[in-house]
This record gives structure tokens, C-alpha cells and sequence, in this order.
């Protein structure tokens, strides 16, 4: 089994501009053909089940252990209804600034219910549409953008629109989760195979 997308290390040569549009990431999007055995059967089931193998999914296949190990922390039963991991999913990708996963949590949201213009407004934070969404929007960003270190006021927030601790671990979980995928498609830069999540102007939090 070769290793997917066959491109070397020393093939990869980036110029002094790190900025330069020339400068291409040494990573191709794993097939089926490239991948193990055991990846094979985790790209046939999300194909019968998805319909397409997302290319960040394809990505973290090149891994032999990754795509079964993600997948099992991803898909874990969890306290949070969909629109609520919709909700987290978006703030923290917002965040990370993953144009792969906004794309990608833009539509799963509207799947889930959500109106575009929510998934925009979802993704600076805030829910003007829902008070409990609101809080958990302000939570989840704050956490991301603070590692953690949130003040009183956003956790009381929290809390007062009725989340539970159980809440809030499971929140933490989900931002660690939506991170991880957050991180690998910033470092691989692999291509975007959901519609472009729309653009908006940042405004001050």
C-alpha cells in the first residue's frame, strides 16, 4: 500500500513568501484505491450513507488509524440536539477560520433547520432569533476564542436559559471535536467539496 497522494517530502518547496499564491501544501485527496483495507470499508459506508466521501474525511485517512478513531468521537451520543452541534459547529469554525467546515456546517445547518442568514449570524456569535441558541453561540465562542478561560457572566448565561452541566461538558467536547477537523484542514489546505459558505463583515464582539 503506497502512502496517499505518493508526494514526498522533498517535493514540497515553498518560496520565501509565505504568502506567494505559488506555494502549494504536499497533500492530495486520499481514494479509495490509496487508502487500507480498513479505511476502504469507513469510505464505503460514509459513500452509502452520505452519498460522497467528504475530502476532509478522505483526509484524515491518511492516517490508518484516524478516520475510525474520529469518526467514533464525532458521531458519540451527546446531551445536544443537532441544531445545537450545528450551532457549535459553525461558531468554532467561524473562529478557526476553516472555510472548509463553514462551508460544510453551513449546509448540514440548513438541513438541520437553520435559514442562511442564521447560519451567518450563528457564526459571529450570537442568535438574535433564539435567546437559548444565543447563549450557546456566546458560550462556544468564547470558549474557542479563550481557550477555555470564559468569564462569570457568559457561564451564568448559559446556565440561565436552562444548559446543564452536562451541557457544558458536552459543548466542550463538541468544540474539541469540531477543532480537530478545524486544524487539519487549515495545515493540508485540501479543496472545499461543499457550496462556499457566504461572507460576511466582522464586527467588532
Amino acid at each position: 500500500m503506497v502512502s496517499p497522494g505518493c508526494t514526498s517530502d522533498v517535493g514540497y518547496r515553498l518560496n520565501n513568501n509565505p504568502q506567494s499564491e505559488e506555494t502549494m501544501r504536499p497533500f492530495d485527496v486520499p481514494t479509495r484505491d490509496d487508502v487500507s483495507e480498513q479505511n476502504q470499508q469507513i469510505f464505503d459506508d460514509l459513500k452509502s450513507k452520505v452519498g460522497f466521501v467528504p475530502n476532509i474525511y478522505a483526509t484524515y485517512a491518511y492516517s490508518e488509524h484516524a478516520p475510525a478513531r474520529y469518526l467514533t468521537f464525532a458521531n458519540g451520543k451527546t446531551s445536544l440536539n443537532n441544531k445545537e452541534k450545528e450551532v457549535i459547529n459553525l461558531v468554532t469554525s467561524q473562529v478557526n477560520g476553516c472555510s472548509y467546515c463553514l462551508a460544510a456546517h453551513t449546509a448540514i445547518g440548513k438541513m438541520n433547520g437553520f435559514t442562511e442568514e442564521q447560519t451567518v449570524e450563528l457564526r459571529q456569535g450570537r442568535s438574535p432569533f433564539s435567546e437559548k441558541l444565543d447563549a450557546l453561540a456566546k458560550l462556544a465562542k468564547s470558549i474557542t476564542e479563550n481557550r477555555g478561560k470564559i468569564s462569570d457572566e457568559v457561564l451564568a448565561n448559559f446556565f440561565n436559559t436552562g444548559y446543564t452541566k452536562e451541557n457544558l461538558v458536552d459543548v466542550i467536547l463538541n468544540i474539541g471535536d469540531k477543532t480537530t477537523t478545524n486544524l487539519l484542514h487549515n495545515v493540508t489546505d485540501i479543496p472545499v467539496d461543499f457550496p462556499e459558505a457566504p461572507e460576511f463583515a466582522e464586527t467588532a464582539s
